[in-house]
């Protein structure tokens, strides 16, 4: 069955169901039966190389708890056996009174913090069955076991659908934009940062993981040795998160991805104290999309050196404090950012601008994200101090909106002009020296060539009484016609 079919048919099961009511509900729960389906493929996956290796192989899940166990049970012709399978209020029972319990005791009997097993006690503890009906559940399970997960062709034709599932929460209720950044902005920053294998790549505020799965992609291209993939699966991509939907969402993403364990810790990135910070715990790469416009208690602004209560602003300054010297970021943040007078903020891009090479902002215009908000792109390398800094003004010819999003072609022209910090139309470069004691940074496009209505006073009159004459004479026709 095809994916796009499976996953539709899913959601119209969810729809009916009581107890999901929006694309945030149905993202989550098929999230945690799909987690569950890949865990079985993985653990035959496993099975069958230890078995052809003459090793042996202990299941990650325990027998009674497994796939073929409850979801989809097995006759003696390996064929599904439908009168044996739980259905209905037994089949609710087991999820919530058993299924859930075991899986979430992970936690505390995993042996290391970055195994797969750990992840399973730390995703069951934040997530919850949110269906009512064990007839629905069983419709689901039954659609989710015709997706298979054993080859990269799979793998990727379900991210794909996936990834469509992520941009409709964008557009969903109970702040689920937050979770999405658009995809084809995400792939222009990966590519204008260029990570390289061997290099670490962190996001402190990773939602869904875009950012991580995208440079994935992108680092994934230039592996080639047996080593290479090794550390692009284990010492390469880290994320931190604090919600429990957007952790399993992570985590989901960077599975079907290909990273079969992902180093995605669940906690608050912002009550790490910034003087507490190592050189082993920094970066090579920092992509992200933090959250803006939040407010955090002033306990938690004790761990900056700059205070204030804006979300962005803390982890724009936990950002710099993790990247490595040499390291290279791209941060998106709301555009007010580059402008407001605020103690914090001129303290912030004084603090950027003395310690990182702030060498490109990309302005993007409204409409890139669904809830309307300005921002740009914040690109810079740390350990030397800006000396010039590279624009780029996104105009496009169109609204952006739900139904015209962003696209990659529209970011082309700034790609190809980013390399070489090239002058044009819509880019252009501004000394450090040159801005004023509040290291404002506003973008003002001086090469963009504004349209001067060069008609005289008197030629705008006459061509109103013109209108307006016409207006006039189409009316009264109107009425000789009634």
């Amino acid at each position: 069955m095809a994916f796009e079919q499976a996953l539709k048919n899913i959601d119209n099961k969810l729809r009916v169901d009581e107890g999901c009511g929006s694309e945030l509900d149905y993202v989550e729960q098929t999230s945690w039966i799909l987690f569950l389906k890949y865990l079985d493929d993985l653990d035959k996956t496993r099975q069958l190389s230890a078995e052809l290796s003459d090793e042996e192989y202990k299941p990650i899940i325990a027998e009674g708890y497994r796939w073929n166990d409850w979801a989809m049970p097995l006759d003696a012709n390996g064929k599904y056996d439908i009168s044996s399978a739980l259905v209905g209020d037994d089949l609710i029972e087991f999820v919530n009174g058993k299924l859930f319990p075991y899986l979430r005791k992970f936690k505390e009997t995993a042996s290391d913090t970055h195994s797969i097993e750990y992840k399973i006690g730390v995703i069951f503890s934040d997530i919850h069955n949110r269906l009512q009906s064990g007839y629905n559940l069983r419709d689901v399970i039954e659609q989710v076991n015709e997706l298979q997960f054993q080859t990269s062709e799979q793998k990727h034709e379900l991210t794909y659908f996936y990834e469509s599932r992520l941009n409709n929460m964008g557009n969903a209720g109970r702040n689920g934009g937050e979770y999405y950044t658009p995809r084809p902005l995400i792939r222009t920053i990966v590519n204008a940062v260029a990570p390289k294998i061997g290099e670490t790549v962190y996001d402190g505020a990773c939602g869904s993981c875009g950012f991580l799965c995208e440079a994935y992609n992108y680092m994934h291209k230039q592996v080639e040795k047996t080593a290479d993939e090794e550390k692009l699966q284990t010492t390469t991509f880290y994320g931190k998160e604090v919600k429990p939907l957007a952790y399993i969402i992570a985590n989901m993403n960077m599975i079907l991805h290909g990273i079969e364990s992902p180093n995605i810790i669940r906690t608050n990135t912002l009550t790490e104290n910034l003087a507490d910070v190592q050189e082993k715990d920094r970066f090579d790469c920092i992509l992200a999309n933090p959250p803006f416009g939040g407010k955090e208690r002033a306990q938690v602004q004790q761990n900056f050196p700059i205070k204030t209560s804006e979300t962005a602003y803390l982890f724009l300054q936990h950002f710099i404090k993790y990247l490595r010297a040499g390291g290279k970021a791209g941060i998106v943040i709301k555009n007010t950012f580059l402008s407001n007078t605020d103690n914090a903020s001129v303290e912030l891009r004084k603090k950027l601008l003395s310690e990182c090479n702030l060498h490109t902002v990309l302005d993007l215009p409204s409409g890139v994200f669904q809830a309307g908000v300005k921002t740009v792109v914040l690109f810079f390398k740390k350990g030397e101090p800006t000396r010039k800094v590279w624009f780029y003004q996104l105009n496009l010819d169109r609204t952006l909106g739900k139904t015209n999003p962003l696209n990659e072609n529209d970011l082309a022209d700034f790609l190809k002009l980013q390399k070489d910090k090239v002058d044009s139309e819509n880019s252009w470069s501004v000394n450090v020296a040159d801005l004023n004691e509040n290291y404002d940074l506003s973008v003002k496009n001086p090469n963009k060539v504004e349209v001067i209505d060069e008609r005289t006073p008197e030629q705008i009159a006459n061509e109103i009484k013109t209108l307006a004459e016409d207006s006039q004479r189409l009316l009264n026709e109107i009425i000789e016609m009634l």
